[in-house]
């Protein structure tokens, strides 16, 4: 029995939730599935009544029926009627509608569409899971690659001089050394001597 094709649609009747998607059937290509989880209910097509229904429909032959339901559901324009042995799905757009009309399948065969729901939606997940992973691994392999530029681009600013000068904190240039001026005290940079320094006399020690 092939996996169903998703994607998958949680419709809601009577306030009861209701799984809705479409895959291969036994005898056509495209089968609509409703299922409460316990339950199943499917369109049952076989290739005759299919080719039937997109007349009746409206539809070219050759025309993708999945690509319209998937569409149509993904626009959540879809109406979902939940009897015991039937169910009706109408899919409305604008001035037109597609409606299908669902069987509830036996109990065995209902088990056998269950189990295959099951493991689609685990192939689902998986899949996107290791989409995930793979995104993930792309993402951290291009921060990678950016970090070695990144610092050799700051190795190089550190190793560029600055073009402008540092001040110290009388305005001069950093390192530039002061001119004295003639006469200024030792002492106090900045005041004249008031008297010039006489030496020391040696012929009078």
């Amino acid at each position: 029995m092939a996996e169903p094709a998703g994607p998958f649609y949680a419709l809601s009747h009577a306030g009861h939730q209701y799984l809705c998607y479409c895959g291969p059937g036994d005898s056509s290509p495209f089968d609509v599935y409703v299922t409460n989880a316990s339950e199943v209910w499917s369109t049952d097509f076989t290739q005759e009544k299919l080719e039937g229904h997109k007349a009746q429909s409206g539809m070219c032959p050759f025309e993708d029926y999945s690509t319209k339901f998937r569409e149509a559901l993904g626009r959540r324009v879809a109406a979902l009627t939940v009897r015991d042995s039937n169910a009706t799905l109408q899919l409305k757009e604008g001035g037109e509608s597609l409606t299908f009309h669902l069987f509830k399948l036996p109990s065995c065969e209902a088990r056998k569409r269950l189990q295959a729901l099951m493991f689609g939606l685990v192939a689902c997940v998986t899949n996107l899971e290791k989409r995930l992973e793979a995104a993930e691994d792309a993402a951290t392999a291009a921060a990678a690659s950016c970090s070695p530029q990144k610092n050799q681009l700051q190795s190089q600013r550190l190793l560029i001089p600055d073009p402008s000068p540092r001040k110290n904190r009388q305005g001069n240039a950093a390192g530039a050394p002061k001119r004295r001026v003639p006469g200024e005290s030792l002492i106090n940079p900045g005041f004249k001597s008031k008297k010039a320094p006489a030496g020391v006399d040696f012929e009078d020690s």
